[in-house]
C-alpha cells in the first residue's frame, strides 16, 4: 500500500477518534460537534505546518531529537527572526501553544481553561491572516471556547482530545496536493454539510460536477485570476476551480449567508494552500448586500465565477428591497414571485444568475448549476434571462446532467456556461442525461459518472464537437429561432433509417400487405352485416 493511501486512512481514523471522543462526552449528533471536530482538526494541522516550516528554515531543528525542546531554548530575538521567515500562510505559534505543551500540562487543574485559552490566543495573534469577516465588518475568529459545549467533565474531555492529537503528524504529507486534501476535507465534514441544517441549507456539490465545471471553464493557462462564488457553501466549486488554474495563480472571493459554510470554506482554503484568500471570505447576504466592491463603490467584476446557488429559498423578507432602483440593472429580469402558501418554495436561483451575469468582467466566464427546467421555460424571468444571454452574446453552452446526480435532491440539473468573449456563437448544447450508473447513497439513490464519462463530457465540450444524440454546436441565431431553448434535444436531427431490398423482396412485401388488407376488409364487411342484423332485432319493451 502506498504511503498516501495509508496516511489517508490514518487521517480518517483520527477524525473518527475525535468524533468518538465527542460521542463519549454527550456530543454525538450535537449541533456544536462540528465546531469542535473542525477546529481541533485545524489546530492540529496548523501546529504541524508550523513544525514543518521551522524545520525547513533551521536545519538544526530538523536534526534535533526533540524539536520542541530545541526551539524552546531560542532567545527571544532569534525566535522573532524565525517567525519573520515563515510563509504568510503559516500560523505563528509560541512554544506554550504547541500540542506537545498541552500534552505535558494535561494534569494541571482547570486544564480545560488552559486548552481554551491556548486556542483563543492563537486566533487573536493570527487574526489578520485567518479571520473571516461579516458584511458588517465583524471578524469571525479562527477558534473559540470549545470546552463550553461540554456540560461536565470538561478537563477530561480536553485531555481526551489532546491525547488523540499528540501521536499523529501531518508533517510528511504537506507535499500532497488537491486530490488528497479534497478527500480528507469531504470526510471531515460529511456529517455536517447536509440539507438538514435549517433555513439556509448547504448542499455538497459532487466532485464530478465540480470537476466538469472547472475543466470547461479553464481551457488555457491563466495567471492573477480572480475567482468568485456568490453562494460558496464549503467551497467545493472554488477549490476545483483554483486547482485547475493553480493555487498560486488565482485569488478567491466568496460570500455566503451561512456562518457555518464560511467557517468550513476557511478550513478548505487552509488545507489547499489558499490562505492568502481568507480575507476575501465574507459571511453575508449576497443578493441584498454584495460585499466585494471597487474603490468607487461599484460591484467588483471577476474573471471566473462558479456557483451552485440555492434553487428555492424563502427570500420574502428581502424581495421589495431587491426591487429598488439601484438594483434595477443588476436584476434586469425582475424578482421571482413569492408563493403565498409556501414561501420557502420561492425560486431564488434566477436572482443569483442575474447577479452572476452582472458580476462578470469583459472577458469573464461562469459556470452555474441550474434546475434543468430553466433551459426550456417558455415565459417569465427564466426566459428573459436566456434572451439576454443570447442578445448579449455571452452563452458558451449547457450540459444537462443525469438525474439524481445530487443524492439529496430529486431535481434534474444542468450546468450553464457563460463566456463574455464568446461573441461568435460557437455554442455547445449537450445531453449527458443517459450517462452514469446508479448507486445507493444512504437512503437515497444517486447517479455516479465513470471517469471515462467525465472525460467524454469535458473533451467533447471543449472541442466544440457535435456527437450524434449527445451534443450539438449551434449559433445564437439558431437558438433565437428555437424560442431561446437551451435544450440539446430540440436541435438533434430526426433520423429516418432506410433498408436496401431487391425488387423481388419489394414485390413480396407488397403482396403480403395486399393479402392482409384483403383479409381485414373481408372481416370488416362481415362485421358490418352482423351489426346491421343485430340492430334490426332490437325491440322497445
Amino acid at each position: 500500500m502506498n504511503n498516501t493511501v495509508q496516511f489517508e486512512r490514518n487521517t480518517k481514523a483520527l477524525i473518527d477518534d475525535l468524533k468518538s471522543v465527542c460521542a463519549n462526552y454527550g456530543l454525538g449528533n450535537d449541533g456544536n460537534e462540528f465546531k469542535i471536530i473542525t477546529q481541533v482538526f485545524l489546530y492540529k494541522f496548523l501546529n504541524d505546518k508550523f513544525a514543518f516550516e521551522v524545520k525547513q528554515i533551521d536545519k538544526k531543528l530538523a536534526q534535533a531529537e526533540n524539536w520542541e525542546s530545541a526551539i524552546r531554548k531560542y532567545k527571544k530575538s532569534d525566535y522573532e527572526m524565525l517567525m519573520m521567515q515563515l510563509s504568510e500562510s503559516t500560523a505563528r505559534l509560541k512554544p506554550e501553544q504547541f500540542i506537545s505543551s498541552l500534552f505535558e500540562n494535561q494534569n494541571q487543574p482547570k486544564f480545560a481553561e488552559l486548552f481554551d485559552s491556548t486556542l483563543l490566543d492563537i486566533a487573536k495573534e493570527n487574526t489578520d491572516i485567518f479571520s473571516v469577516i461579516t458584511d458588517g465588518g465583524e471578524k469571525i475568529m479562527l477558534f473559540e471556547n470549545l470546552s463550553r459545549y461540554v456540560i461536565d467533565k470538561r478537563d477530561e474531555f480536553c485531555n481526551a482530545i489532546v491525547n488523540k492529537l499528540v501521536h499523529f503528524s501531518f508533517e510528511h504529507i504537506f507535499h500532497e496536493k488537491f486530490d488528497f486534501y479534497a478527500t480528507i476535507f469531504e470526510y471531515l465534514i460529511k456529517d455536517y454539510n447536509t440539507n438538514s441544517g435549517g433555513k439556509y441549507a448547504e448542499y455538497f456539490t459532487p466532485h464530478a460536477v465540480a470537476k466538469i465545471m472547472a475543466s470547461c471553464l479553464v481551457t488555457e493557462k491563466v495567471k492573477n485570476a480572480t475567482c468568485y462564488d456568490p453562494s460558496a457553501g464549503s467551497g467545493t466549486l472554488l477549490m476545483n476551480l483554483a486547482h485547475a488554474i493553480g493555487e498560486d495563480k488565482c485569488t478567491i472571493y466568496s460570500q455566503d449567508i451561512s456562518q457555518k459554510s464560511s467557517n468550513l470554506l476557511r478550513l478548505n482554503l487552509i488545507l489547499n494552500n489558499l490562505v492568502h484568500s481568507i480575507p476575501n471570505i465574507v459571511k453575508g447576504n449576497t443578493l441584498l448586500d454584495p460585499y466585494h466592491r471597487e474603490k468607487d463603490g461599484k460591484l467588483r467584476k471577476f474573471d471566473f465565477i462558479v456557483s451552485n446557488p440555492p434553487f428555492k429559498l424563502d427570500f420574502s423578507d428581502f424581495v421589495e428591497d431587491l426591487k429598488s432602483k439601484e438594483n434595477h440593472e443588476r436584476f434586469f429580469a425582475g424578482m421571482p414571485n413569492v408563493p403565498k402558501a409556501k414561501p420557502e418554495g420561492m425560486a431564488i436561483y434566477p436572482a443569483f444568475i442575474q447577479h452572476i451575469m452582472y458580476s462578470l468582467n469583459a472577458k469573464g466566464r461562469a459556470a452555474i448549476v441550474v434546475p434543468t427546467g430553466f433551459i426550456t421555460a417558455q415565459s417569465g424571468i427564466e426566459k428573459k434571462i436566456r434572451e439576454r444571454m443570447v442578445e448579449q452574446k455571452m452563452l458558451r453552452g449547457v450540459i444537462s446532467m443525469p438525474s439524481n446526480i445530487f443524492a439529496t435532491t430529486g431535481t434534474n440539473v444542468s450546468i450553464l456556461f457563460l463566456d463574455k468573449a464568446n461573441t461568435k456563437g460557437d455554442i455547445v448544447l449537450m445531453d449527458a442525461s443517459k450517462l452514469g450508473e446508479t448507486v445507493k447513497d444512504g437512503k437515497n439513490q444517486k447517479t455516479v459518472l465513470r471517469r471515462e464519462e467525465e472525460e467524454k463530457i469535458i473533451t467533447t465540450f471543449n472541442a466544440h464537437q457535435a456527437v450524434e444524440d449527445f451534443s450539438v454546436v449551434v449559433s445564437y441565431e439558431q437558438i433565437a429561432e428555437k424560442n431561446y431553448s437551451f435544450s440539446a434535444g430540440q436541435y438533434f436531427d430526426v433520423k429516418i433509417e432506410y433498408t436496401d431490398i431487391t425488387p423481388a423482396e419489394f414485390a413480396a412485401k407488397m403482396k403480403g400487405f395486399q393479402s392482409n388488407l384483403d383479409q381485414l376488409f373481408a372481416e370488416s364487411r362481415e362485421l358490418e352485416k352482423e351489426i346491421q342484423k343485430q340492430l334490426k332485432g332490437l325491440r322497445y319493451e
